[in-house]
């Protein structure tokens, strides 16, 4: 009898650690270290009103550049200018990832990833789809078509994420 109540209790613990360690999964390693030269704290998010949303609108709107060091920033020099473009700047070159195999390992953590996206999550897994689009518009002959994988399977996660939850 005790051996059986053990057996039961060792199982819930095991499927609590289990449900944990799965919940407590990081798809963006990069946002919880910070850059020294910028003033945010760990794990900075864009979009916290319906305001910072039109300005991360107008950004993308009036376009960005991605320099040869695939450093991303904002084309118009008075939105660059702006404090809260600090925010993208970070977000852009710092957290998101910007190789095939940091986007694959994003992509593949999407896929097992057990419960609805945070608003920081959703938000960057959109900016490096941003990103890979301007690669593949950047990239010439058969990198364009693996960019272009990329984004599709990105936004199969997104597009089921949505669905799901």
């Amino acid at each position: 009898m005790h051996m059986g109540v053990l057996l039961i209790l060792f199982y819930y613990s095991t499927a609590y650690v289990t449900a944990a360690i799965r919940h407590n999964k990081v798809l963006f390693p990069a946002a919880q270290r910070t850059r020294r030269s910028s003033g945010f704290l760990v794990n900075p998010v864009f979009q916290n009103s319906l305001k910072e949303v039109e300005l991360l609108y107008e950004f993308l709107f009036s376009g960005l550049e991605l320099d040869k060091k695939l450093k991303i920033s904002v084309k118009d020099e008075e939105l660059a200018s702006l404090r809260i473009a600090t925010k993208l700047d970070v977000l852009c070159n710092d957290i998101i990832p910007k190789t095939i195999p940091e986007i694959k390992r994003l992509n593949s953590a999407l896929v097992t990833y057990a419960t609805p996206l945070t608003k920081e999550d959703f938000e960057r897994t959109v900016l490096t789809m941003v990103y890979i689009a301007y690669q593949a518009a950047r990239v010439p002959g058969s990198s364009k078509d693996i960019w272009a994988d990329s984004f599709l399977k990105l936004y199969q996660a997104l597009k089921k994420d949505l669905k799901e939850y």
